[in-house]
């Protein structure tokens, strides 16, 4: 008879081998994975599966109130349909206002290049147009219930400084032209140098300037040039610089490092850019009286209405015809110098005997009259009444600055002095 101890011995065994026996497939399993090689994975092909997914359409809504800026620039011929078009307004009410009525003149008027601002909506009615007219002002038209009303803003402002720096192939216009400086600072560093350099005879090809001078914008856009701050001109190996500072509150000038002035009492001409036709000679052939006589002054040809400035501060002497003169302007400077401007076309508006005028100074305008075969001025240089050659005579200097000022001066220049030795060291073509 078999034992009940001995009975669950025999079950609990059997149970053993029936829990091992069907453990192995499993245990198989687990090692197959345990060693399958990595070149078996490596081989196994990759498939992309591309599926579309439609989606559902949304509605399109546009936001007729969105306000956009556009941009234009006023082209040759354009009209105000050309020009709204391009500015994408499409306004029947705006359209007229700004064809018809007196307020909005000063689009109409608008000159070529001027650019314009306008804010619209998407479905293109007309908010607001804003420009500078043609005399600098700030013009703001824009839509006021179902009309438009036009208003003039104070100018918003901003100054740019501005460095370039070139070199001379030809002309100093036309260095200036590839250095990217407009004509009002070329012209302001011409008269600068002009009591040292005469920019009809001493250039030469090679010489060298650096300048930097200030920009007044508004809305982005140029409105004036405004004063060299510093300039510096090397001239047939010799170098000319010139530092700007205010001496008072409604004066300034322009100094060299060392505080010397750089301007001359006067200019070595009256004309810019301009070539001398006849210098001074103490025989000379003249071209209408065909007779060998002496010609103390300098004949600068130009075309008719040519501007012509006083060469230094003084007092006009004579304004009207004399002689071979035609019509001509005389000057007095410190009383022991005076110039003399011939064959005029016509002289400047409410120019009279005994009016002060200043170096530089519009005085009249270049032409033919009295005895002259063609266009051109007769400009004589005088001390003590003796006509002697403006090319060739000493200058005086003007005025230094004042010795209480020079610490000023020094502090107040420095960082343009040394704008000035980047530019020349660095040899930059452009820099603003």
């Amino acid at each position: 008879m078999v034992t009940q101890n001995s009975l669950t011995h025999a079950r609990k065994l059997k149970l053993r081998w029936f829990v091992t026996l069907s453990t192995l497939p499993l245990l198989g399993v687990v090692t197959a994975f345990g060693i399958m090689p990595q070149s078996a994975i490596s081989v196994l092909p990759n498939a992309n599966v591309v599926e579309e997914i439609a989606l559902p359409e949304l509605p399109q809504v546009a936001d007729s109130s969105a306000a956009f800026w556009r941009n234009e620039r006023v082209q040759r011929g354009d009209t105000v349909a050309e020009l709204l078009q391009r500015l994408n307004v499409d306004n029947a009410a705006a359209s007229n206002y700004l064809r018809n009525s007196k307020a909005a003149e000063p689009l109409r008027r608008l000159g070529t290049g001027r650019d314009i601002q306008a804010e619209t909506t998407a479905d293109g009615n007309l908010l607001a147009l804003r420009f500078l007219n043609n005399d600098g002002n700030q013009i703001v038209i824009e839509k006021s219930g179902n009309s438009f009303r036009t208003s003039t803003l104070p100018l918003q402002t901003e100054k740019r400084l501005f460095m370039r720096t070139g070199e001379i192939s030809s002309t100093l216009f036309a260095a200036t032209d590839a250095a990217g400086i407009p004509d009002p600072a070329a012209n302001q560093m011409a008269e600068i140098f002009g009591g040292d350099i005469d920019f009809h005879r001493d250039l030469r090809k090679g010489d060298k300037f650096s300048v930097i001078y200030e920009m007044t914008y508004s809305n982005g856009q140029p409105v004036r040039t405004g004063n060299i701050l510093a300039a510096e001109f090397v001239n047939n190996g010799h170098e000319y610089r010139a530092l700007y500072y205010a001496t008072s509150a409604n004066h300034g000038d322009y100094f060299s490092p060392d505080g010397k002035s750089v301007r001359k009492a006067f200019l070595r001409s009256p004309i810019e850019f301009s070539r001398i036709s006849s210098g001074f000679s103490l025989s000379r052939l003249h071209p209408v009286l065909n007779t060998w006589r002496s010609h103390k002054g300098t004949d600068y040809a130009a075309p008719i209405g040519t501007k012509v400035k006083s060469t230094a501060d003084g007092v006009i002497t004579f304004v009207g015809q004399q002689g071979g003169y035609g019509n001509v302007i005389m000057v007095s400077h410190q009383g022991i110098y005076n110039t003399v401007y011939g064959h005029l076309s016509k002289f400047a508006s409410g120019l009279h005997r005994g009016q002060r005028v200043a170096q530089g100074e519009i005085i009249g305008y270049v032409g033919k009259t009295g005895l002259a075969t063609g266009p051109h001025l007769h400009y004589e240089f005088k001390i003590n009444g003796t006509q002697r050659d403006p090319m060739r005579v000493a200058l005086p200097d003007a005025k230094p600055i004042p010795e209480q000022q020079k610490s000023a001066f020094q502090e107040a220049t420095l960082s343009m002095s040394n704008r000035l030795g980047m530019l020349r060291d660095a040899k930059l073509t452009k820099l603003d």
